[in-house]
């Protein structure tokens, strides 16, 4: 999965609101099967979203199209096995597992992709977890390793979500109540190998200075973006998780300096007053390649 710094949520049941998140100006766009669409009406919502996926392939324009990501139900519900073969179809990316708490779930919904691709000639569905509960944080990283498939995990932070009921804590910008839980997945997700982890929304639209204030927090923490639920977050949300021009030019620098003194010879210098070893160079690349776009 490729970097995701913004990734906007749209009901799976309302086309007009599907339409504006794919075109708005975000990394990956989430069609809800889940908590957005009414029980009575999971039927219609996989029709319209797989047809979304399907002509958003049609019409696919390089890099410039979000990735397409499907939250698809818990699966207790008894509905993620419809809704996986709904919505595997050329042009999905990634299935956002809600709810994801047991190992054996994860093994049973990759085997069930695998058979679903065998049968499609299509290829490289990802899988993403939705960290909700105080079991789900528990067992984080055996779940990501549960499949190959999963490069992603979203904890789901929201005020009065689920993962705050299930704690039982509290709730505000600050973090203080959700940090550990948020520093245990960012730390399973950074020691389970190639995985993007990323925080969940934030539910206040009208405050977007408490958003930039909370995403700063998780910024800080290692997260490298947040799923949002209105495309008036975005602006916020690129502006917390970075990185700045500023230090963009930093570390540009950084790397210049450096690689032309390893060209001689040199391994450790200083700039800036500031020692610089391969540590520093290592961070400079990871941060630099983390917004190529910004000039």
């Amino acid at each position: 999965m490729r970097l995701l710094k913004t990734a906007l949520f749209a009901p799976g049941i309302n086309l007009k609101v599907i339409s504006k998140a794919m075109t708005s100006n975000v990394d990956a766009v989430i069609l809800d099967l889940e908590d957005s669409v009414p029980l009575a009406r999971k039927a219609e919502a996989r029709k319209i979203v797989r047809n979304t996926i399907l002509e958003a392939f049609k019409t696919k324009n390089g890099s410039s199209q979000p990735a397409i990501l499907v939250r698809v139900n818990a699966i207790d519900t008894g509905l993620l096995e419809e809704d996986i073969n709904a919505v595997t179809v050329l042009g999905l990316d990634m299935l956002l597992i809600a709810k994801a708490e047991n190992v054996d779930d994860i093994k049973k919904i990759s085997n069930q992709i695998d058979v679903l691709e065998n049968e499609s000639g299509i290829k490289g569905i990802e899988i993403g977890l939705q960290i909700e509960s105080a079991l789900g944080v528990y067992n984080c990283y055996n779940l990501i390793k549960a499949s190959s498939r999963v490069t992603l995990t979203c904890i789901g932070t929201a005020q009065d979500g689920d993962l705050q009921n299930n704690l039982g804590c509290g709730w505000s910008e600050e973090g203080i109540e959700m940090l550990y839980a948020r520093s245990k997945v960012l730390l399973d997700s950074r020691a389970a190998g190639n995985v993007v982890p990323i925080d969940g929304v934030f539910a206040n639209l009208n405050d977007e200075d408490s958003l930039f204030k909370e995403s700063i927090l998780s910024a800080r923490l290692g997260y490298v973006g947040r799923t949002i639920i209105h495309p008036k977050q975005i602006s916020a949300v690129l502006k917390a998780y970075g990185p700045s021009l500023s230090e963009l030019n930093y570390y540009r620098r950084l790397i210049e300096v450096f690689e032309e003194a390893e060209r001689n010879g040199i391994a450790a210098i200083q700039m800036d007053d500031k020692l610089i070893d391969y540590a520093m160079y290592r961070q400079a690349k990871r941060i630099v390649g983390m917004d190529k776009d910004i000039s």
